[in-house]
């Protein structure tokens, strides 16, 4: 019998492999061991591999793409609706097939290792962010038990606790005085990664020509414009615009019943780090909107009067997102009173 759909549930040592034919009937549900599934896939003529999109899909996607199989990567939402008992690796495998059959599944696109590699920068820097916080946070907190009060500024508190360590006549003991310098050492050392990690960062997304046309979007700098390409990529997954802001998880959730629909707060779905950008993007220029006088400030400020600010915010947001998939999907470049035109009042 011939194979239509292959599902396999990733794993990290042991796969599970379930084989559906033309008539869905199953051929096989096995497990198989990471160094041979490979070389079992390759024995299979060209046919739909479908996966879970899960950590290491896109890798196996590309490996089996290159074997000339047809991939399909799944959200995991949609395959718990077909799991209908008790969950085990055999059950998923077949979900994962028997999901892959339904029409007009939103799959995941495959993303390229300049992709994943976007990504992993993007990640690294937050953590590093995190990771500076969490230290600076711990000098004030450590100092202030001492009643030594820094500010919340991160150069301003930098530049106060060497006085504040060489200051005999406040309560810091050695010890505390001892330990304050390391972590002071830990932060500027954390800083100098990050700054490296930063030019590697803009060097990579520079390699692609969207980078210099997404820069002209308002908000849009060098960190907010790598991790849009890191992942939108070219924005060929979605048909329109507000797919993909509400891929980002950027428009509202909606209630209905018996013809009324009621529009609550956003999805926050899809990818959270992006959506973080954005929102940021957002903020910052919404916070000098008053000294701006453009379409955008006239599209913005009746927007900020009438709703608020935070809503405001996340309504820039969504739009931004909208706008620089139009940027990348449609080679286009940004223009100002095209990409904002003020509602007329009727």
């Amino acid at each position: 019998m011939k194979c239509k759909v292959i599902g396999i549930d990733l794993a990290k040592r042991v796969f599970q492999a379930c084989a559906l034919s033309d008539t869905l009937q199953p051929l096989f549900n096995r497990s198989i061991t990471r160094k041979k599934l490979a070389a079992t896939v390759a024995q299979w003529p060209s046919t739909l591999i479908a996966m879970e999109a899960c950590a290491g899909a896109h890798y196996w996607g590309r490996v089996f793409e290159g074997m000339g199989h047809r991939v399909m990567l799944i959200p995991p939402q949609h395959v718990k609706a077909f799991t209908r008992t008790h969950k085990s690796d055999v059950h998923d495998a077949l979900a994962i097939a028997e999901a892959s059959l339904r029409p007009r599944l939103h799959a995941v696109p495959i993303k390229t290792v300049d992709q994943q590699d976007a990504q992993l920068l993007n990640r690294l820097r937050q953590r590093l962010i995190q990771q500076r916080t969490r230290t600076l946070n711990q000098i004030r907190g450590f100092a202030g038990e001492y009643g030594v009060i820094f500010p919340m500024s991160r150069q301003q508190c930098l530049l106060q606790l060497p006085l504040a360590l060489e200051d005999a006549e406040n309560s810091l003991s050695f010890i505390a005085r001892e330990q304050l310098a390391l972590l002071r050492d830990e932060v500027i050392e954390i800083t100098t990664k990050l700054e490296t990690l930063q030019q590697q960062q803009r060097a990579k997304a520079e390699q692609d020509p969207a980078y210099a046309r997404l820069l002209a979007i308002p908000g849009f700098g060098p960190i907010v414009t790598a991790g849009f390409l890191g992942s939108v990529g070219n924005g060929h997954q979605f048909q329109r615009g507000r797919d993909c802001s509400a891929w980002v998880g950027l428009v509202p959730k909606q209630d209905g019943t018996g013809g009324k629909i009621r529009l609550l707060g956003i999805t926050k779905n899809g990818d959270r780090h992006l959506r973080y950008l954005l929102v940021h993007a957002a903020r910052s220029i919404i916070r000098w909107i008053d000294k701006r006088d453009d379409a955008m400030s006239a599209w913005l400020k009746p927007l900020i009067e009438r709703r608020g600010t935070n809503r405001a915010t996340v309504a820039f947001a969504n739009k931004l997102a909208r706008i620089a998939w139009n940027v990348v999907a449609k080679n286009e470049s940004f223009e100002m009173n095209k990409a904002f035109v003020p509602l007329q009042k009727t």
